[in-house]
């Protein structure tokens, strides 16, 4: 394939997009995507890319300027669409926070399987593989009858912690509920701590109520570590049983900072000390709100697609030397807020 590769995105993460294409020394390519009067979707893609290989960037999150997550997904769908009828020799979804992925399967009767849905329409309108990061189930891979690599946040993330000094038995890392068990053990074994977990119970969708805490938090900095940020009350009430448990201080991690609602402020209100998150979602309030500190995870997924095009393993990355190196070369300062 002589055609250099090309990465454009739609409208929910043009900053992360610009990163990418600067670390890959490319350009994010030229393209319409706006709406018409009548608020539906429009894209024109204005670069001829017969023949390419092509990435298309875009979280199904809220949108800078205000649109919503139903808009990010309509994005997608049609420039993976045009870029097909444009004859584009292979097209990739590289989508850093994959929506819908809460609902990946029934907990009672008459529910969809949001995530199932998302991936049909991928995979039908065009998308020959999808590049994503730390989904919120593994499994929602087996969703895809195309290959799926989902990337990992923590090199960059154990990256900070350890600049910052938190590792070794100076700290624990907890995870917010049984089923993200899996997920603090590995940052566990990176940070060389101990693991502590918290149970809760959910009365209802977006509620929740830490019931115990197993393991050892007394006079350690605990850091709560999650897949995701969404209305910030199971981190507040896990750091407010953890603090009382005897931890000195408390910080959160996660991968994708939702924060719905009136998330921002039931953190800033919390016994939380700092949240740290990556900007696979754009945060707007990074100067007004100090607590919460976002990294950049472009070199993983310039380095993921500079695989992809090159035809070597992604999974690399994460293993050995590439991953000490993601965590020694993690930026340590706040991005600008957008």
């Amino acid at each position: 394939m002589t055609h250099p590769p090309l990465l454009f995105c739609g409208n929910s993460n043009p900053q992360l997009a610009e990163e990418i294409a600067k670390r890959l020394r490319l350009h994010v390519g030229k393209a319409l995507v706006s709406e018409f009067k009548n608020e539906e979707t429009r894209v024109e893609i204005r670069e001829n890319v017969r023949g390419a290989e092509v990435f298309v960037l875009q979280s199904i999150c809220k949108t800078p300027n205000g649109k919503g997550v139903n808009d990010s997904v309509m994005e997608l769908l049609l420039m993976i669409d045009a870029l097909r009828r444009a004859s584009a020799a292979r097209i990739t979804a590289v989508i850093p926070y994959y929506g819908y992925a809460k609902q990946d399967k029934k907990t009672k009767g008459r529910e969809p399987i949001s995530a199932k849905v998302v991936s049909n329409l991928l995979k039908v309108t065009g998308a020959r593989r999808i590049v994503t990061m730390d989904l919120h189930a593994a499994q929602i891979q087996g969703f895809f009858d195309i290959p799926v690599d989902n990337l990992m946040a923590m090199p960059v993330l154990c990256g900070h912690l350890k600049k910052e000094g938190l590792c070794d038995d100076k700290i624990v890392v907890v995870s917010p509920d049984a089923g993200g068990v899996h997920r603090a053990e590995l940052f566990a074994k990176w940070l060389n701590s101990s693991l502590a977990i918290a149970f809760k119970r959910r009365p209802e969708p977006d509620v929740s109520e830490v019931t115990d805490i197993v393991g050892d938090v007394n006079g350690k900095v605990a850091v709560i570590v999650d897949d995701m940020i969404s209305t910030g009350g199971t981190l507040a009430k896990a750091a407010e049983a953890i603090k009382a448990r005897g931890a000195t201080r408390v910080y959160t991690v996660a991968s994708h900072g939702i924060f719905a609602g009136e998330a921002v402020e039931v953190l800033e209100a919390s016994e939380i000390e700092k949240v740290l998150f990556t900007n696979t979602i754009p945060f707007r309030n990074g100067q007004t709100h100090p607590k919460f500190v976002q990294l950049s995870i472009a070199q993983t997924f310039a380095d993921a697609i500079n695989r992809i095009t090159t035809n070597r393993s992604v999974s690399e990355l994460f293993a050995g030397d590439d991953a000490i190196n993601t965590m020694l070369t993690a930026p340590t300062e706040p991005l600008a807020p957008v």
